[in-house]
């Protein structure tokens, strides 16, 4: 069922967009990941209009905080009535992030599986290809796009060097460091301000606004972390996509961001 549902249709769409782009593979991911987040809009749209609308009435939430944040349930209830009256589902995000993983986990198979530098990617390839979509046997796959090696790592050699106990000899490339800071830009646009939300944390006695203050700040520099170890795992064709990814999904973000700034 994973094979046939999300595995081999993306395996098969990369191949369509290497066609599509004169045998590029750094272009067909980009257009790939382009196509994937289209098709992925109308979901991930109400999320981030959710999101960007909360964001605008953290201070009317914030007050209520400050006055029931005290009585639990009192608390509970009012924040509920409060999402209900401004048409905001703080849970409309779950659903797109977990396609999203889906997808990323089907991407990283086919990067780690098929597109290997072991002389058989050809052969691994045709026996999940369509047929219309099948490849000559002679041909060879150009997994080079500017500096990167799609099925390397995007890693640059640095003299070693000891931190903390561990030797370091790499250092992240332009896309593996550009995609991290670009997913530290999307989460901040997408949260709160933190320290708005840690004073408020403070002035409550719950434990539970600590902990949802704490959980705030570590989401904000989790997906530039896991970026980065992915980064340096895997193959940069992956960095690539999930670069690409993020940047439309940045544009979306910002243009939301722009109109609700406009309505106000």
């Amino acid at each position: 069922m994973w094979f046939s549902l999300f595995y081999q249709p993306l395996v098969n769409a990369l191949i369509f967009f290497y066609n599509l782009m004169g045998g590029n593979l750094g272009w067909a991911i980009i257009g790939l990941t382009i196509a994937i987040r289209l098709l992925l809009t109308p979901l991930t749209l109400p999320s981030l209009k959710s999101a960007q609308k909360l964001k605008t009435l953290q201070p009317e939430l914030n007050k209520l905080k400050e006055k029931f944040g005290g009585d639990k349930q009192a608390w509970a209830k009012k924040q509920l009535e409060f999402y209900q009256q401004n048409g905001v589902n703080p849970a409309a995000g779950c659903l797109p992030q977990i396609v999203q993983i889906v997808i990323l986990i089907a991407l990283f198979q086919a990067f780690n599986q098929v597109l290997t530098s072991n002389g058989n990617v050809v052969e691994n390839l045709n026996k999940i290809l369509y047929a219309p979509l099948r490849l000559q046997a002679d041909a060879v796959i150009n997994n080079r796009f500017t500096y990167l090696n799609l099925t390397q790592p995007d890693l640059f050699n640095m003299p070693a060097i000891n931190l903390f106990g561990f030797t370091l000899n790499k250092f992240p490339g332009i896309f593996l460091l550009v995609s991290a800071v670009t997913q530290f830009i999307s989460s901040k646009l997408m949260m709160p301000a933190a320290a708005k939300v840690k004073t408020l944390a403070e002035k409550t006695k719950e434990q539970g606004d600590d902990m949802a203050a704490a959980m705030q700040q570590q989401m904000l520099y989790l997906m530039p972390v896991m970026t980065l170890f992915i980064g340096f795992k895997f193959a940069s064709g992956l960095v690539l996509y999930w670069l690409t990814f993020s940047l439309v999904m940045l544009v979306q973000q910002l243009l939301i961001n722009h109109g609700q700034t406009k309505k106000a």
